[in-house]
């Protein structure tokens, strides 16, 4: 399973709805194998310091303060296969597209990070 690791504790009822929304299956019944970390030890950790404390996972998404902070919830997707690490935005309602052809090694990193909007946040094909 991929971590959803929270590094932002300054909103409880938007952690409730990015865990929501990471819950929801696509229309077709598609569901990330992500699960939240939601541990204050994490509190406020850089993407590098929560890729060295994840770093026996493939792949691990953080919710940050801009996750939290912006309307869309977009996390940040770290492929930890990549050297260095490949990272994208995505929206919590594409998070399944790119958890399960990674997991399943359908696509590569860079199909999905070619093809992020140019705000750099994949909200999918």
């Amino acid at each position: 399973m991929t971590p959803v690791v929270r590094t932002d504790f300054s909103d409880e009822a938007r952690w409730g709805a990015l865990c929501a929304a990471i819950a929801t299956p696509s229309e077709e019944g598609f569901l990330a194998s992500a699960g939240p970390v939601d541990d204050p030890a994490h509190r406020d950790l850089t993407t590098a310091q929560v890729v060295a404390r994840f770093r026996e996972a493939r792949l691990v998404v953080v919710a940050d303060a801009v996750t939290l902070g912006s309307e869309e919830m977009p996390l940040l997707f770290v492929d930890l296969r990549e050297e260095p690490p490949g990272e994208i935005r995505v929206i919590p309602s594409q998070l399944w597209s790119i958890e399960n052809n990674l997991s399943l090694a359908n696509m590569d990193f860079a199909e999905f990070a070619d093809s992020v909007d140019d705000d750099g946040v994949f909200r999918g094909f």
